[in-house]
């Protein structure tokens, strides 16, 4: 690779890492890049390199996110491990699913979400009256996580996104606590897919590290970014990505 391609690459992992660490979708900045720069890549070294430098953006968040928000780590902990057994599960079956068929039902979904979102101004501002029973955040958490995680296997981008709506929805957490409660399970995805991966040879281990160091820094600005500006900055965001997501994903459908 030419020094631009370097050079595009690792602005395109800092600019994921801010975005993952914020609402997620940080992959579908840099799958596409990753295909502009080496066109030849199959979807499967694509999406193994991706987790790769993933990996370590997300680890870089939850460290941050952890520093200032309270954690309920005896749940989150066992959703993020089952997150990683389940995504690895849907590691494997990549090559099996037609992506004709299932990127448009993801946009469908994407657009119901900001719908959803622009239709309630106070989702994720505001705490709930009542907070969710144990039984009842234990099933929530479970479920995403095992659910949502399979997804972040098969396909990945927005897995964080549809993680922090899930949790402002059905627990009452407000869009920062989400996103941090987001992250953990994220990072156990993150790290099944890449096991599943780098097992069977998927991934470009040199390129994978560099943009590693650049996604780790967007992580961090990322996560400090929501911290310090408030649910309302995240909900913003959590529009505008999902927004992005829908036209990208369109694009690469005509395309």
């Amino acid at each position: 690779m030419t020094a631009s391609d370097w050079g595009l690459l690792l602005i395109a992992a800092t600019a994921a890492g801010w975005v993952d660490a914020v609402v997620g979708g940080g992959g579908l900045i840099l799958i596409p890049a990753l295909f502009l720069v080496a066109p030849h890549l199959t979807p499967q070294v694509a999406l193994g390199t991706n987790k790769l430098t993933a990996v370590t953006g997300t680890f870089a968040a939850v460290v941050t996110f952890a520093r200032r928000v309270r954690m309920a780590w005896r749940l989150l902990i066992p959703a993020g491990l089952l997150a990683a057994a389940t995504s690895a599960l849907g590691a494997a079956t990549v090559t099996r699913i037609d992506k004709d068929v299932f990127i448009p039902l993801i946009m469908v979904v994407l657009v119901g979400v900001a719908v959803f979102v622009t239709a309630r101004p106070q989702l994720g501002i505001t705490l709930a009256k009542d907070p969710p029973t144990q039984r009842k955040m234990v099933a929530v958490v479970l479920l995403a996580g095992g659910l949502l995680g399979f997804y972040d296997g098969l396909f990945g981008p927005g897995t964080g996104t549809f993680l922090i709506i899930t949790f402002a929805t059905f627990l009452g957490t407000e869009f920062v606590r989400s996103a941090a409660m987001a992250k953990v399970i994220n990072l156990g995805s993150n790290l099944g897919a890449l096991a599943f991966f780098a097992a069977s040879g998927n991934v470009l281990w040199a390129l994978g590290l560099g943009m590693a160091v650049c996604n780790v820094l967007g992580a961090v600005v990322g996560s400090r970014m929501a911290l310090s500006k408030g649910a309302g900055f995240v909900r913003i965001t959590l529009l505008v990505v999902v927004i992005g997501m829908v036209l990208r994903l369109g694009w690469q459908q005509l395309g």
